[in-house]
């Protein structure tokens, strides 16, 4: 099954410059939104506090809800919508600990009854510890960068038959980051100086199709990050594997992309290289839309019916697969003719 014609011939790599601009406009206002908001919003899962979530039997006032709240020496929590209008459930979020001693859910749901008027049920009381929180906080990023690296070392192999090379400089930078890490160097700091450093070790190792594919994921990953910014999501631990899963769905479209750039570049070794590259990328377009489409489809219906749980996580796929597609034919591709006009 076609999506769109074998044969046809957009111009994609013609307007690279157009798209050069998209992108870097995305990022930008993705990392001034991280920066006027102070940073991501972590979750409870990062930053350590008590989650409750309660349903009342009927529509309640928030102020009240807090009055409940204040009775039994919860104090600055914050309160907010859950679910759908009239599933009458709210999060209740603060960043002390709470002892959840067997009588506490009795406690407070007789609190907020009282305060609210309505019959409250607690459905779930979350608690972890700020350590667990910032030990999880750095786990998850370290996940993110040595998921990156080793997804270099795999285009590195595959593509130029650099194992070796890219093996070793792999090794040396996951032996930098944890050699500074002991020193309580800032973990986000410490990941960010070692991408840069991966990206630079790249370009003089001649690791074209590896920088190619990383820095399509690192945009896809930053301009995702941005936008649960901007919307002021919380990110927890599903978000965290919301991230890696788009990396993985972003890298699959980007190999299929490779390989038929790496045919193409026999077929018609006497062409110029924006004729391969253009004509690789018009060749997989069908393919990359139908499994794209498809995806959407399915994550699409976990974001409208899917309900509040996992709302977040099919919201941060949705954004992941638009941004994956876009990278894997404007971006990763472009890097190589970039490649060829420095050599």
């Amino acid at each position: 099954m076609q999506f769109v014609s074998y044969d046809i011939n957009l111009n994609i790599i013609g307007k690279r410059k157009i798209a050069f601009y998209v992108s870097l406009s995305m990022i930008i206002i993705s990392i001034l939104t991280l920066v006027i908001h102070g940073g991501p919003k972590y979750g409870i899962d990062f930053a350590g506090g008590t989650l409750i979530q309660v349903r009342f039997q009927s529509s309640v006032h928030v102020a009240d809800i807090k009055s409940g709240l204040d009775a039994l020496g919860i104090e600055s929590p914050t309160v907010q919508t859950f679910g759908g209008k009239d599933d009458y459930e709210y999060l209740i979020r603060t960043d002390k600990d709470i002892g959840t001693e067997k009588s506490f859910n009795s406690r407070l749901e007789q609190a907020l009854k009282l305060a609210a008027g309505s019959q409250a049920e607690v459905r779930r009381v979350e608690m972890v510890g700020p350590q667990v929180g910032k030990d999880l906080r750095e786990k998850a990023l370290f996940a993110m960068f040595f998921a990156l690296l080793f997804i270099a070392i795999y285009i590195s192999w595959r593509f130029e038959m650099k194992l070796v090379v890219s093996g070793l400089m792999a090794a040396a930078l996951m032996g930098g980051v944890y050699f500074f890490s002991i020193f309580e160097v800032s973990i986000p700091f410490l990941i960010v100086v070692a991408l840069l450093i991966t990206l630079v070790l790249f370009w003089f190792l001649k690791l074209k199709y590896a920088m190619g594919a990383i820095v399509a994921l690192i945009h896809d990953v930053t301009i995702t990050v941005g936008i649960f910014s901007l919307f002021e999501k919380e990110f927890t631990l599903p978000i965290i594997a919301a991230l890696l899963t788009i990396i993985g769905y972003s890298l699959n479209d980007t190999i299929i992309v490779f390989d038929r750039i790496r045919e193409n570049l026999k077929k018609h070794h006497r062409k110029p290289m924006e004729f391969v590259l253009n004509r690789s990328v018009n060749e997989t377009l069908s393919r990359t839309l139908l499994t794209s489409l498809t995806t959407l489809v399915v994550v699409l219906c976990l974001l409208v019916l899917g309900g509040g749980m996992i709302h977040d996580f099919a919201f941060a796929i949705t954004i992941g697969v638009i941004i994956g597609t876009y990278s894997s034919v404007y971006v990763a591709s472009p890097i190589l003719l970039a490649w060829q006009q420095r050599k």
